[in-house]
């Protein structure tokens, strides 16, 4: 499979023709963020009489729910045929479409390992005043059927970088935008593009270093963005050329020298943030190098799954900590000094909790960056 020339690729083609193709039990991880079928009727306007851009593509319209129903159970078989048994598939939706979904994947035999909720720090609010803030997207995560015991999931390497805590089914995120967001002429490229953060969680947490994913609705490239920069290969493809081309030139911008490595363990209130969200959002970048305040000097390597090593030791910030030092706790926030890229001081790990990219606000608002109701 690793020689077909598919791998690596963004495919021009409609899923619908191109996954039949593709040979039965050859990826170890699906992707997909398909059409939400979104149904919109009327424009949107923002108080200040801009107009809301929603999702209105073609690729989006379907004449009845019996045709989505129809699509949705193609695409999914297909799937479901080129996984891998010892794989899993994550799909994420909105209300108008995750419902019927997750039935089609039980219907199909898939066994559902979890729900997730992502929860968006900043939503786009309801225009009208007539329903709730619709602030958080789900996914789904299951496996091939039920029969199968073994998948891959980096249950300790999540708890480490979760303050040693086991990770939750509720994921913070802020919508994408800022640099990370794909424009076109100065306007967003894709009305529904994902953070890569939300991305990286999901390749560490359920992929190994090599590992094979699939995404059937490329977009503009955000899943094979996130597998290349952490060293696993990719199939995907899009039925629109021009988000073909787009993701094409964003993938050739992306460095594949990320740690590829597997994810084994050694065994003033800021915000409450998981030093896994610090990395995944990029503001200590993977090989960071972290110093211990001791006596001697101690620098730990920071790595994708948001562990650190350090003496011979791996685990999160406040483990590793311990370790170093000999102490039965260490609160790793105002221990270990990251160097500021920009100003060359250094800062405790403490002093990041509070940037605007983690720290939970609920009070910010994106206008222009998420499909309307």
């Amino acid at each position: 499979m690793t020689d077909l020339p598919i791998i690596n690729q963004v495919l021009h083609g409609d899923c619908l023709e191109i996954l039949p193709k593709l040979p039965s039990g050859s990826v170890d991880m699906v992707f997909a963020d398909p059409p939400y079928n979104l149904q919109l009727r009327k424009e949107l306007w923002r108080p200040e009489l801009s107009k809301v851009v929603g999702v209105s593509q073609e690729w989006d319209r379907f004449s009845s729910l019996k045709e989505y129903d129809e699509f949705t159970r193609a695409w999914l078989s297909d799937c479901q045929r080129i996984l891998k048994d010892t794989g899993t598939l994550w799909v994420i939706g909105s209300y108008h479409n995750i419902f019927r979904i997750g039935t089609i994947l039980q219907d199909l035999g898939f066994w559902i390992l979890n729900d997730i909720i992502w929860i968006k720090h900043n939503p786009l609010p309801n225009m009208r005043g007539t329903r709730f803030c619709n602030a958080h997207e789900t996914l789904i995560w299951a496996k091939k059927c039920d029969n199968e015991k073994k998948y891959t999931f980096h249950y300790q390497a999540l708890k480490a970088g979760n303050e040693d805590r086991q990770m939750r089914s509720d994921w913070y995120f802020p919508i994408c935008s800022g640099g990370e967001r794909q424009t076109r002429n100065g306007r967003s490229a894709h009305p529904t593009q994902k953070p890569e953060g939300l991305l990286r969680r999901i390749v560490n947490a359920s992929t190994n270093p090599g590992d094979l994913i699939l995404d059937p609705f490329c977009g503009t490239g955000t899943t094979a963005a996130v597998a290349k920069s952490l060293g696993r290969s990719y199939i995907t493809m899009d039925r629109e050329e021009s988000y073909v081309g787009l993701a094409e030139k964003r993938l050739a911008g992306v460095s594949a020298s990320l740690l590829n490595e597997p994810m084994s363990l050694s065994e003033s209130r800021r915000p409450r943030v998981p030093f896994i969200q610090l990395v995944e959002s990029g503001l200590v970048p993977v090989d960071t190098k972290l110093r211990l305040k001791s006596k001697e000097r101690i620098i730990a390597t920071v790595h994708a799954d948001a562990t650190i090593s350090a003496n011979g030791h791996r685990g999160s910030i406040h483990k590793v900590g311990c370790l170093c030092l000999g102490t039965p706790t260490c609160n790793g926030w105002i221990n270990w000094y990251y160097t500021d890229a920009i100003s060359g001081e250094e800062r405790l790990l403490d002093y990041l909790r509070s940037d605007p990219k983690v720290a939970p606000q609920s009070e910010v608002l994106d206008l222009n960056n998420t499909p309307a109701d």
